[in-house]
């Protein structure tokens, strides 16, 4: 390949800006000198432009993704200390963030714990490992979303709100227990249960148990369904440890120059 006529230098950049090839149109000059010195085929030289826009359509992607995420800073499985969970797999989990056969199935994962227990953090861990692998995660503290939610009825929209949520493939719901027991907090929550339910997949936190769960419900019947339609497909993980939060302050008013009586994690904390 020869060194190109500015002319059509100038033509090429308009022509990829209309293909809408960004990546090609930023990289290739360089690509092709280098193409010139090495004397590349004229295939090897269309193919990694290509692999290059490939890759950069990739990156946007997930960088489009991670802000739609709402994923909390700082949220990493690597930050996570797995080691003061001792009833949690680390494999476990790291397999639920590659794999992708339960989120296509609809799956749910729910994490139950303890206020300062870990669950938050692990939730947007996971949503983060997930965003990483190509999929689609919104992350939403419960009562936010049902007050969107209870918008969306009064204005007669609730269908096309819970519709909307169906472009994430996982749907995390952090601190369900605090829901407050309204009929019409409740409602919209269980709607948005039954819609996902065996098509798209949800991650809940809460602090209590199934068997509390009629503090959310009004209705035991609605529980029920709810519960049901949960649990039908899930992983649950039980975080039964003590609240980071606490054990910090615990550890803060015996003051310095005293040992601690066990070791702290550090980034454990919902």
């Amino acid at each position: 390949m020869n060194a190109t006529d500015p002319v059509d230098d100038a033509r090429l950049g308009l022509l990829l800006g209309d293909l809408r090839l960004p990546g090609i149109k930023h990289i290739w000059p360089g690509f092709a000198e280098r193409a010139d010195k090495e004397g590349w085929p004229a295939a090897r030289f269309l193919a990694a432009l290509a692999e290059h826009e490939i890759a950069e359509r990739a990156r946007r992607r997930i960088e489009r993704h991670l802000a739609e995420a709402r994923l909390p800073p700082g949220k990493t499985l690597d930050s996570f200390d797995f080691a003061a969970v001792p009833m949690l797999s680390k494999a476990q989990v790291m397999a639920l963030v590659a794999g992708d056969s339960w989120l296509e199935k609809g799956d749910n994962l729910l994490v139950f714990g303890p206020p300062g227990g870990g669950k938050s953090h692990l939730a947007a861990a996971i949503g983060l490992g997930l965003v990483e692998n190509g999929w689609r995660v919104l992350f939403a503290r419960t009562t936010d979303l049902v007050q969107k939610l209870q918008v969306a009825r009064r204005e007669l929209a609730l269908e096309s709100a819970i519709a909307k949520l169906d472009k994430y493939h996982l749907l995390i719901l952090d601190d369900l227990a605090y829901v407050t027991k309204d009929q019409a907090e409740t409602s919209v929550l269980f709607e948005l249960i039954s819609a996902r339910y065996e098509r798209r997949s949800l991650l809940i936190t809460a602090n209590q148990p199934f068997g509390e769960w009629n503090r959310i419900f009004p209705d035991p019947a609605m529980t029920l369904a709810a519960v049901d339609r949960l649990v039908h497909h899930a992983t649950i993980f039980e975080l039964n440890v003590e609240s980071y939060r606490r054990r910090t302050a615990v550890e803060r008013r015996k003051g310095p120059g005293r040992p601690p009586t066990r070791a702290t994690p550090k980034t454990l904390a919902d």
